[in-house]
């Protein structure tokens, strides 16, 4: 059962009460599920807080829309976790719990969080030709590996340990040029959303990482240019596309500031520019969501 609950700070409390520990003669497990932002939008970060209202949690696992959750409990008992909503979310969307209670119980639910309506503008952009054009099957194919590797990056930033910590910064401090969620219209035919922020900038001008993370994937994409994927662990990675030359190599550890590339124009592009993009597990989600959350709630990552 699931019911509304108090404000807790700025975040949005569901209170849930699982009835598995009835089967076994002992009390039902009550808990909140709070949320962050209290109105999430496609495409949006979401904070997660699950916290036990008696008894205790001795694990916690979970899934946002089919994508695995990682849960951290802290010394307090509570289990934070970072999730993302898909751009295609509509009205809600079902989070799962697997919890084992402090009796060794097993107790699995779901809970529907609300999805509020996001307006997504249409961008018109003109590109060289080749870009707009149908792709042949040798050039579809090369697409698709690229998709695959960034996919795999993905994956193993869901098997990784947490390496960030709050805040993050953004790698450029220049102005926005286009957000999140954009339609992209090229040569007059509307193709794809634009599933990530571009931050203005000149050919060489420096970029940098916004938090600590490992270097994953340093490449030539067709689309992307040149490109550089962090894996910063627990399901997060950022990407940076369009450059005009990497500053790091695969395998590097970078912290906050790091210099990771130049600014560039490599790839499908309109004029040089950074094209920034972040990643929870296989969903691709607005980098500028993480500033709304309160992310020091998590605390420093193990070492």
């Amino acid at each position: 059962m699931t019911m509304p609950g108090p404000h807790r700070g700025s975040a949005l409390a569901l209170t849930v009460l699982l009835l598995g520990g009835l089967d076994t003669g002992g009390p039902a497990l009550e808990i909140d599920v709070a949320f962050l932002p209290v109105e999430p939008k496609p495409g949006s970060f979401l904070q997660l807080t699950v916290s036990p209202r008696s008894s205790t949690i001795r694990s916690l696992h979970g899934t946002l829309g089919g994508q695995t959750v990682i849960f951290e409990r802290d010394s307090l008992g509570l289990w934070m976790g970072l999730a993302g909503i898909p751009v295609s979310a509509t009205d809600s969307i079902p989070l799962t719990l697997d919890l084992e209670g402090a009796d060794g119980v097993v107790v699995d639910t779901m809970v529907y969080l609300p999805v509020h309506p996001s307006d997504f503008v249409v961008e018109r952009l003109s590109v060289a030709p080749r870009f707009s054009a149908r792709p042949d099957s040798a050039l579809a194919a090369r697409v698709q590996r690229e998709i695959a590797r960034a996919g795999e990056v993905s994956d193993e930033a869901l098997a990784t340990r947490r390496m960030w910590s709050a805040p993050f910064a953004r790698p450029r401090s220049t102005r926005v040029t286009s957000r999140y969620g954009t339609g992209r219209e090229f040569n007059g035919v509307i193709q794809s959303r634009h599933l990530g922020v571009d931050l203005a900038g000149t050919t060489g001008e420096v970029v940098r990482a916004p938090n600590r993370g490992v270097v994953a994937l340093v490449d030539r994409f067709y689309y992307g240019g040149n490109v550089v994927y962090l894996n910063h662990g627990a399901g997060l990675v950022t990407a940076y596309m369009h450059l005009s030359e990497a500053l790091v190599t695969v395998g590097d550890t970078v912290r906050a500031g790091t210099p990771i590339g130049r600014v560039g124009a490599t790839g499908r592009v309109t004029g040089a520019h950074l094209h920034w993009v972040a990643r929870y597990g296989r969903v691709t989600l607005d980098p500028l969501s993480l500033e709304g959350l309160q992310l020091e709630a998590f605390g420093a990552p193990a070492e």
